[in-house]
C-alpha cells in the first residue's frame, strides 16, 4: 500500500482516485494495486470524512457509552462479576478496620483485598456497568460507584462488623438497610431539632450536677452524649411496636444514669 500517514495527502489521494476511475493506466502501479482493492471499484469504503456528526439543533451533542462503559454479558461478565463479589465480602467483612472512628486521625494500614486491583480489577474494568445480585441497591452500575458506595458505607465515621452473624437473614437486613443509603440516615427538621434537645440536655445536666454538688465525686458523659438521643428513639420505637418493658444495665454505678 503507497505510504500516507497525515491527512493533508487526502486530497491529493482523491484526486488520484479519480484519475483512476477514468483511465487506471493514468496513475502508477503501486496506485493500481491499491485502488483495484476497493470492492467493484467503489470509493465509498474509504471514509474520509469526519466520523461524527456536528451538533446541530437537531443533533444535540450527547454522551455516547464507550466500550468501557458498556453493560457487559456473556463469559466476561461472569468473570468480572466473579472478582467484584470478592472485593464486595472484602468490603464487608473488613471495611471497618480503616473506618475514621479515631479521634486523632492517625492514618491506618489499608488492608490489600480492600484495593480493587487485588482482585484483578483495574483500568477500564472500573468505569464498566455491571448487574450485580451481590449489590443489588443500584442496578445497572459501575464498578467504581459499588466501590464508593462500599467505602461510604463502611470506611467512613461508621465502623460496621456484622459478616460473623451465622444468621444469613440477619446479615442480609443489615445490608439492606446499610447500604442502599450508605449509611446515612437523612432526618427530616423535627427529627434534628429533638436530637439536638436532648445533647443539650444532656450537657445542661452534667453542668447543673459539677455546679450543685462541687467536690463530689462523679463521673463525667465523657463523649456519650450521643447515646442519649439515640435511647430517647430506640425507646419510643420500641413503644410503638408494643414493648411493655425496658431493661438497661448501667456500665458504672457512678455515671449521670
Amino acid at each position: 500500500m503507497p505510504p500516507f500517514s497525515s491527512p493533508q495527502n487526502l486530497p491529493f489521494i482523491e484526486s488520484l482516485y479519480a484519475e483512476f476511475l477514468r483511465n487506471p493506466d493514468s496513475v502508477s502501479r503501486d496506485w493500481q494495486e491499491y485502488f483495484k482493492k476497493f470492492p467493484n471499484g467503489e470509493a465509498t469504503t474509504v471514509r474520509f470524512a469526519p466520523s461524527f456528526r456536528p451538533p446541530t439543533l437537531f443533533n444535540p451533542t450527547s454522551r455516547v457509552a464507550t466500550p468501557a462503559t458498556e453493560l457487559l454479558d456473556g463469559p466476561q461478565a461472569a468473570a468480572l462479576q466473579e472478582r467484584l463479589d470478592h472485593l464486595i465480602r472484602a468490603y464487608r467483612v473488613r471495611g471497618h478496620i480503616i473506618a475514621k472512628i479515631d479521634p486523632l486521625g492517625l492514618p491506618r494500614q489499608t488492608p490489600p483485598e480492600l484495593d480493587p486491583a487485588f482482585w484483578g480489577i483495574t483500568g477500564s474494568d472500573l468505569d464498566r456497568r455491571i448487574h450485580t445480585e451481590t449489590f443489588p441497591s443500584c442496578n445497572p452500575t459501575t464498578i467504581r460507584e459499588v466501590v464508593e458506595c462500599l467505602r461510604t458505607t463502611y470506611c467512613e465515621s461508621i465502623g460496621v462488623e456484622y459478616m460473623h452473624i451465622a444468621d444469613l437473614s440477619i446479615r442480609r437486613w443489615l445490608q439492606h438497610r446499610m447500604e442502599p443509603v450508605a449509611n446515612h440516615i437523612r432526618l427530616s427538621r423535627a427529627e434534628q431539632l429533638r436530637i439536638l434537645t436532648r445533647l443539650t440536655d444532656a450537657v445542661t445536666f452534667e453542668e447543673f450536677i459539677r455546679k450543685k454538688f462541687v467536690g463530689a465525686k462523679s463521673f463525667s458523659l465523657e463523649g456519650s452524649e450521643s447515646l442519649i438521643p439515640l435511647l430517647d428513639l430506640a425507646i419510643e420505637k420500641a413503644a410503638g411496636q408494643g414493648v411493655q418493658e425496658i431493661v438497661l444495665g448501667m456500665a458504672h454505678r457512678g455515671r449521670l444514669n
